[in-house]
């Protein structure tokens, strides 16, 4: 039931764990997507396997970069943005008392500010359609909190605020706003965590397992379709229930 087909879609981060799992999924629907990230041989890769795909390597914390980027994109999908999907993120763990300022910084800059500017310059040109999605993936510990990871949660927080307001200012535009909060996700994050503290974390999950990148995949294609129209300043949790709001 989900259709993509000619469906413009920007993804950030796209050369990460979920990242690629929502290339994939979202190129298999037939979208026509563009992607960024940082990493030159992993978007490389993808555009490789994928020869439709537009891609374009973009430093989300350059902030002043961002206006003409979003120009840029448009220009490549034919001045016309269905959909923006912020999903580039970074981690800088610390404990409150040793984190300095620049972990906080930077970790507030690519999750907060960046996904705030990228949202704002693709509004103003989702406005001259009257139509448009955003899609933020947020984390689970923006609800929660979790130790040695404040600038992370706040970060995460901050957007599931901020989408709520985006989502009111402009609606009457029929632009929806919504989140995806993804709880523990088998990636190369995940993977280095011992197989004690897995289990620990495990127990609190009440499917008793870790989700998979391709949950949040399936989350994000259904937000991306028409099936969620109606659907605004939402927030979707694919957490195996360890978190209810």
């Amino acid at each position: 039931m989900i259709n993509l087909e000619n469906k413009n879609i920007i993804l950030t981060g796209a050369t990460g764990g979920i990242g690629s799992s929502i290339v994939d999924t979202l190129t298999n629907l037939k979208s026509n997507l563009l992607i960024t990230g940082t990493n030159e041989k992993k978007l490389e890769e993808l555009k490789n396997k994928y020869k439709n795909l537009i891609s374009i390597k973009q430093d989300i914390s350059a902030h002043d970069e961002l206006e003409s980027f979003i120009d840029k994109c448009s220009q490549e999908l034919d001045d016309r943005i269905d959909v923006l999907i912020n999903n580039a993120g970074i981690t800088k763990d610390n404990l409150t008392i040793r984190m300095n300022k620049d972990e906080w910084d930077k970790v507030i800059n690519v999750n907060l500010t960046s996904t705030f500017l990228l949202s704002k310059y693709v509004i103003k040109k989702m406005l001259k359609k009257k139509s448009g999605k955003i899609i933020n993936i947020t984390s689970v510990v923006g609800h929660t909190g979790n130790l040695g990871q404040v600038n992370y949660s706040a970060s995460k927080g901050g957007i599931l605020s901020m989408s709520k307001s985006l989502s009111l200012e402009y609606a009457k535009k029929n632009i929806t706003v919504n989140c995806i909060s993804p709880g523990f996700i088998e990636t190369a994050m995940t993977e280095k965590i011992n197989d004690e503290y897995k289990n620990q974390l495990k127990s609190k999950i009440p499917l008793d397992k870790f989700g998979s990148p391709q949950d949040i995949a399936n989350c994000t294609a259904f937000l991306c379709s028409d099936l969620s129209n109606y659907i605004t300043g939402e927030t979707i949790h694919v957490n195996g229930g360890m978190y209810f709001s």
